[in-house]
């Protein structure tokens, strides 16, 4: 008992400093156009982010409950805690590596991967809520192709609105709108990003044995809320260098168009209590806005390796469980 409670803690542990790592590798997405952009300073964008990815983590739990139940079934694992934190492990080591080679990769993709694969380590293929994952599944690689769409539409309907307006004029005067698309985008982000550590973090209570229902407790949701908020005050730079001026480049009317776009489809998801990519939505986002705007105007090779990156996220994330997974069972008997 004594053993699965420490594994409990650690479990905790790990599940705020990968929602803390998130916080300055997601959140940098939410704020990388308004830095872009030069509507928010960087350090002014960072803590407006902090406070309204906070506030949004606060508001809802159904993404939270999602994650807790939908990918395997807590209540059913044997050996639940080490594959909670196998699969963090793993999750926080990807995480690491693509901030540091500043790429743009689903902090949602190599979770919900690295629950799929320590979990089939520990129980084979079956251990999966099949239905509950399809869904989550779905939702992570539909929503970038509805993105780009909403991204190009947004962007249109931004040109037919201000096509006999002055172009220098009007993205001065969007800027300031900026300011208000970024802090919707930090909320929208809190809402969907920062639930995913609540749901481990319930989860593990849940396979400690500490916890009989999927409700998150209101000091998961505080601790995961300040964990995010903190990652956010501290890193991104590299991730907002990116995102923000890599994919095109940007003016104040297209930063607008896409925080709008991906903002609406992040909380749309949230809503009906589904995770999504935030890196996934606001990058395809941004290459719709580009589409909109000039096709040959968006960097596609860089487009292309995010791309890349997102498709070998999940796999990557589930082999790198399952490995340490197969560790911790060697060394670690309760």
């Amino acid at each position: 008992m004594n053993t699965l409670i420490i594994l409990t803690v650690l479990v905790v542990v790990f599940a705020l400093v990968f929602d803390f790592i998130n916080g300055f590798h997601d959140t940098a997405n939410a704020i990388a156009t308004s830095v872009s952009t030069r509507a928010l300073k960087p350090k002014t964008a960072v803590l407006m982010a902090a406070i309204m990815n906070f506030v949004g983590a606060m508001t809802f739990t159904g993404v939270a409950k999602a994650i807790t139940k939908d990918i395997v079934d807590p209540f059913a694992l044997q050996n639940g805690t080490l594959i909670i934190l196998a699969a963090l492990l793993s999750a926080i080591a990807w995480n690491l590596i693509t901030w540091y080679f500043g790429i743009p990769s689903s902090s949602s993709h190599a979770i919900i991967g690295s629950i799929a694969g320590a979990a089939i380590a520990a129980g084979g293929f079956s251990i999966l809520n099949y239905s509950g994952f399809g869904k989550i599944l779905q939702a992570l690689l539909i929503s970038p192709f509805i993105a780009i769409t909403a991204g190009f539409l947004m962007m249109t309907l931004f040109k037919f609105i201000f096509r006999k307006a002055h172009l220098s004029k009007t993205n001065q005067r969007i800027r300031y709108l900026q300011i208000g698309t970024a802090a919707l985008q930090s909320f929208t982000h809190g809402t969907n990003d920062a639930q995913k550590a609540m749901g481990i973090m319930t989860m593990a209570l849940i396979a400690g044995g500490l916890q009989t229902d999927d409700e998150v407790q209101l000091w998961v949701r505080i601790a995961a809320a300040t964990a995010m908020g903190l990652g956010t005050s501290i890193g991104g730079y590299k991730i907002i260098k990116t995102v923000g001026g890599k994919i095109m480049k940007l003016r104040p009317i297209n930063g607008a168009a896409a925080d709008l776009a991906s903002a609406s489809i992040i909380f749309g998801a949230t809503l009906i209590h589904l995770p999504v990519s935030t890196t996934h939505v606001i990058s395809s986002a941004i290459m719709g806005v580009g589409s909109a705007q000039r096709v040959k105007g968006v960097k596609w090779g860089v487009a292309r390796k995010i791309v890349i990156t997102w498709i070998i996220t999940m796999p990557i994330a589930a082999v790198l469980a399952a490995v340490f997974y197969y560790i911790l069972n060697f060394f670690i008997k309760y």
